[in-house]
């Protein structure tokens, strides 16, 4: 379990867990609003499938105390670097502050192997160049595919 203390709005802690016997169809029937399809799938199925046919990528369950309410994954790109890709929360849960938690908790763990985190979204999803923005991404005027490409420098180790 990764853990680094945030919570929620309504104060739920705010957890990341492997996909195993116990979570993964909650976590494969996790779906966005239907405004968000445009930039993610319709069903967070689709990511745990990628993960399943990839050596790069790893899902994680997103939990809210116990529940479970979001899927992301992450990867280590060839030249080091820690990408965050695939987060969707599922509707029921949204405006609440857990993707915002989801995204601070990955970050916090990533960020102790002392690279740089990159992740991409569309450049029409204003709601997550909010997010990333305002969690100290920038974008660095790179694409991948129709994506902007958006990096975070972690602090150097003290």
């Amino acid at each position: 379990m990764i853990d680094s203390g945030q919570c929620d709005r309504a104060g739920r802690r705010v957890t990341l867990r492997p996909v195993d016997d116990d979570n993964w169809r909650a976590v494969a029937d996790i779906a966005p609003r239907d405004d968000q399809r445009t930039f993610v799938p319709a069903l967070a199925a689709r990511y745990l499938v990628l993960t399943m046919r990839s050596d790069v990528w790893t899902s994680l369950a997103v939990h809210a105390d116990e529940t479970v309410v979001g899927h992301v994954m992450w990867g280590v790109d060839d030249d080091g670097s820690r990408w965050i890709g695939g987060m969707v929360i599922d509707a029921a849960e949204q405006d609440r502050g857990v993707g915002r938690a989801a995204v601070k908790t990955l970050t916090d763990w990533l960020a102790k192997a002392g690279q740089p985190i990159r992740l991409s979204y569309h450049p029409d999803n204003t709601s997550a160049a909010a997010l990333y923005t305002s969690l100290g991404f920038h974008p660095t005027g790179a694409m991948e595919d129709d994506e902007l490409i958006a990096e975070l420098t972690p602090a150097p180790p003290r």
